[in-house]
């Protein structure tokens, strides 16, 4: 770490961020391994925020057949993960306030290892629910804290640290897609032991973390006085979101993206293995859908960010999602690798939202509730989806009406995706003047 990162993490300063109001950076004299430690601790902890759903959606069959899960059930398990962020997402401002983001991330990452270590041995499918949604509460805590620690700790390598953190989150989905299936062979060919190998992952995600945590809270103790200089952003100022078309069309969006990417990591590799492909080759296109985001998540931002109206991307993403599910339907298995990376295309409207949402709003208040009302909202209208694709899996015996609905959800997505696209801001559509 140079000199001036040091020179960074020492400077007292309040930064605001959208999680948490007012984050004071340490007023004393930080010491120097602090930045070296915190660097491998986003990258860990960046590294464990999917391999808990991914994982198990390379293993799902065999999770199903050993906890006797009907499809509407299993259904319930895919819809897991957005319900936790929705609900443990909101959350977390107050328990960052209450005990310091690094603290909180710490717990996270420690609560993401015991659901990790516990689901494996559980005989039931309540158990491995709770389990699950245990591990899947700490991923929703660090997701939402992870840029807040980015922010604060590295005001002036905000680029580079946020791209090293996409980096890892997505290096972690892929690995935990592709890698699964070979372990769970190689240790044995128990599905328990495969799910059981991502705790080690997790628990060595912690140990970085517990070190930051304490030097964190000793800091902000020192500089409590500091804190309190300078306006922090109110979350109670700017416009009225539920009166703005373009905040509704950002959050109906965002739960159509999101229910795409769920019903894709949860059971995209069981559409390729009722096909005809292999376990390890359908968790390896799981990994090649999921790596896409990789280069798109640079990409896809700074080309939105040029554009006047970024509705013409989100369109251009939802038709490569047609293509991807119409392949899916016709010849699922013959042209697997093509519809892999069609989905995998598709799925990056994520970045696009999120870069849309910081474009939409002129204040730093329009931007902090324009962020939680498209977020909490859009996991909420994500949750029915996975499972009502288990529903149908179940009671239909194929995959012909699920990817039929799939596709059918894309025509409002992009629909939504051109409103919200439009050269406008929510403070001009709620009359907040600047």
């Amino acid at each position: 770490m140079s000199d001036e990162d040091i020179q960074t993490l020492n400077r007292p300063q309040v930064v605001r961020t959208p999680a948490d109001q007012r984050l004071p950076v340490p007023a004393h004299v930080a010491p120097t391994w602090l930045g070296p430690v915190l660097i491998v601790g986003i990258v860990l902890a960046a590294l464990n925020l999917r391999p808990a759903i991914t994982s198990l959606g390379a293993l799902f069959e065999e999770t199903r057949t050993g906890l006797g899960m009907s499809g509407t059930v299993a259904g319930l398990v895919t819809s897991v993960p957005a319900l936790c962020f929705a609900v443990f997402g909101v959350t977390a401002p107050r328990l960052s306030r209450r005990f310091g983001p690094a603290a909180v991330v710490c717990a996270g990452m420690a609560a993401v290892a015991a659901g990790l270590l516990i689901r494996p041995f559980t005989d039931n499918a309540v158990g491995f629910l709770a389990a699950s949604a245990l591990s899947l509460a700490g991923i929703a805590l660090t997701n939402v804290l992870l840029p807040v620690i980015v922010k604060r700790y590295f005001p002036d390598r905000v680029g580079t640290m946020t791209g090293l953190y996409s980096m890892a989150l997505a290096a972690g989905t892929s690995l935990a897609a592709a890698a699964t299936v070979p372990l769970t062979d190689a240790l044995g060919g128990s599905w328990r032991t495969g799910l059981l190998v991502w705790a080690v992952l997790a628990l060595a995600a912690v140990l970085p973390w517990l070190p930051v945590a304490r030097a964190s809270r000793r800091a902000e103790r020192a500089a409590a006085q500091a804190s309190a200089d300078g306006p922090a952003v109110r979350t109670d100022a700017g416009p009225r979101i539920v009166r703005s078309r373009t905040a509704w069309a950002l959050a109906c969006y965002f739960g159509l993206q999101a229910t795409g990417a769920y019903v894709t990591m949860g059971w995209l590799p069981q559409i390729f293995r009722d096909a005809g492909v292999s376990a390890s080759t359908a968790g390896v296109l799981l990994a090649v859908t999921m790596v896409m985001g990789v280069p798109l998540a640079f990409v896809i931002p700074g080309l939105a960010a040029r554009m006047r109206n970024q509705g013409a991307i989100a369109a251009v993403l939802g038709v490569f999602g047609l293509a991807g599910y119409l392949g899916l339907y016709l010849a699922p298995a013959a042209g697997a690798w093509a519809w892999a990376l069609l989905l995998g295309i598709s799925n990056c409207a994520f970045p696009l939202v999120i870069t849309m949402i910081g474009l939409r709003a002129k204040s730093p208040a329009g931007v902090v509730k324009l962020s939680a009302f498209a977020q909490s909202t859009g996991y909420l209208i994500s949750i029915p989806g996975p499972l009502l694709i288990g529903t149908l899996y179940q009671h239909s015996g194929g995959w012909d009406l699920p990817l039929a609905l799939m596709a059918a959800l894309l025509v409002p997505q992009i629909a939504l995706g051109v409103l919200a696209g439009r050269d406008r801001t929510i403070e001009d559509e709620c009359g907040v003047r600047d």
